[in-house]
């Protein structure tokens, strides 16, 4: 048996069918296309999103010997805005991306007005342009046109998961799960349900919304017109770090993972238990699989895989990511340079939108080497800036950290990020651990797994980092220099 596990990431889609002990049987993958309207503004087109869908899912389903799915899950890119005609299922205007800063100003007047308090009650998040709640509000005010027929009930609106849920059933399902709600500044995290108050703040009707149903569980079925001729079970939902603490089996209260992807994500597992913290970090639902709410305290980092693409992309020092491991050791050290990789500002534990990317500590020695070698120790810097305050703050223990997404395949990374935590660091033989959670939850509903501890045995270790001598000399020239980020933006 397999699982069709779709991937529905920040710059493409990722589709895998995913065996029953845990291995990859085929992969496919196909990119979209980013927009960038104004500065600080990042947009999607919906019908991209889905055609790079239906690509990676050709890709996939045509590998050699591959068994046919049983079971479909989603996972996918958070927070991100999409609107959708109910009927036509067209998309009356572009997404607006998680990475989107446009709502600043409405989050500080949101916040003049004395509503933070209970939002970070209701939500256990803060406001902050970075999730959904905002943009809609953004779009009721400037976008009148499809938000009037959002009013009138002819469009919808939701995530990127409940679009694609739409998507795969040709209309006849509007669902998200907890996880995914969660994010939106509209669910309430304790009750489990949209909060019509919360929509009320945000001039959002949350009629509009989709239907939360549990992560693991019944989503409708794939209609074979619309995909692929396939009839099959839509079974697991889940936000892409949620699904990654899923896919690294973290399923126990106290068990921690990060994921290197555009941004970097910790999340720990606090169970039942909803845990806050008043140092930057997020209360977040991790997922429901029938049992009720599982949550989790999560540490959200904007930039870290994006400032090696730009090191690539935008100021041409690199050809490919993958060579900034054996680039950066022909260095012993940075050199003296830090490099701040705020390019759409700062998150946990700062939360500051307006800080801008800073390089200090340049000099004629300075080689393309020790810039990269100052992004991957950045990385690690802001992961420990965001396990710090879990382990200090939030009096949460993380014996180790298991890590995944792309950037987990470089060992210096790795090694670096042990050092700077002083924990040991485990790398899983199959990395791509976020769609490995969708289908997870997807198999776990349909019988191809049946218990969590029969997920825990298809959990391979690829390789362990034992944490070395830490260098705290670099990581207070890092804060330093963050704290002239955030001053540049107000001077």
């Amino acid at each position: 048996m397999t699982v069709l596990a779709i991937d529905a990431g920040t710059t493409g889609v990722t589709a895998l069918l995913v065996t029953a002990d845990g291995r990859i049987a085929s992969r496919g993958y196909e990119e979209f296309a980013q927009h960038f309207p104004q500065p600080g503004w990042v947009e999607h087109e919906p019908e991209q999103i889905w055609q790079a869908t239906l690509a990676a899912c050709r890709q996939a389903l045509a590998g050699d010997g591959v068994e046919p799915p049983t079971a479909i899950g989603i996972t996918n890119q958070r927070e991100t805005a999409v609107l959708w005609d109910k009927r036509t299922l067209a998309a009356p205007r572009r997404a607006i991306v998680w990475q989107d800063r446009r709502t600043a100003s409405i989050c500080d007047e949101l916040r003049d007005a004395g509503h933070e308090p209970r939002v970070a009650e209701l939500t256990g998040l803060r406001l902050d342009p970075y999730f959904t709640g905002t943009k809609l509000t953004w779009l009721a005010r400037n976008d009148t046109e499809p938000w009037q027929r959002v009013q009138s009930g002819d469009v919808v609106v939701g995530t990127v998961d409940s679009y694609l849920v739409a998507r795969l059933t040709a209309g006849r399902v509007h669902a998200t799960d907890p996880s995914n709600a969660s994010r939106t500044l509209l669910f309430d995290i304790d009750s489990g349900a949209w909060s019509d108050e919360l929509g009320d703040i945000l001039r959002v009707p949350t009629t509009a919304l989709p239907e939360v149903r549990p992560s693991s569980g019944d989503f409708g079925r794939s209609d074979p017109d619309a995909f692929l001729g396939l009839d099959l079970p839509i079974a697991g939902v889940a936000g892409d770090q949620q699904a990654a603490l899923f896919g690294q089996v973290c399923f126990e209260t106290g068990t921690s993972k990060c994921t290197y992807g555009t941004g970097s994500f910790v999340l720990v597992n606090t169970g039942e238990e909803l845990v806050r913290s008043d140092a930057g970090l997020l209360t977040t639902v991790a997922w429901d699989i029938g049992d009720g709410l599982v949550y989790a305290l999560e540490g959200a980092i904007f930039v870290t895989g994006a400032a090696i693409q730009w090191l690539r992309d935008g100021l041409h020092i690199i050809d490919t990511a993958a060579e900034t491991d054996a680039l950066a050791r022909t260095v012993d050290d940075t050199g003296g340079v830090v490099f701040v990789p705020a390019l759409t500002g700062l998150g946990a534990p700062h939360w500051d939108p307006d800080a801008r990317g800073a390089i200090l500590g340049l000099s004629r020695g300075t080689t393309r080497a020790h810039l990269v070698r100052a992004a991957l120790e950045a990385i690690a810097f802001e992961v420990r800036d965001v396990v710090d305050v879990m382990t200090r703050d939030a009096g949460v223990d993380l014996p180790e950290l298991s890590v995944d997404g792309g950037a987990s395949a470089n060992d210096l990374l790795c090694q670096l990020q042990a050092d700077q935590l002083q924990v040991p660091v485990r790398r899983p033989v199959v990395a791509e651990t976020t769609a490995l959670g969708a289908a997870f939850l997807a198999g776990l509903a349909t019988g191809v797994w049946s218990s969590a501890e029969e997920l825990k045995a298809t959990w391979q270790l690829d390789q362990r980092f034992e944490p070395a001598t830490r260098d705290d000399a670099s990581y207070r020239r890092w804060e330093e220099a963050v704290r002239r980020s955030m001053k540049w933006a107000s001077s």
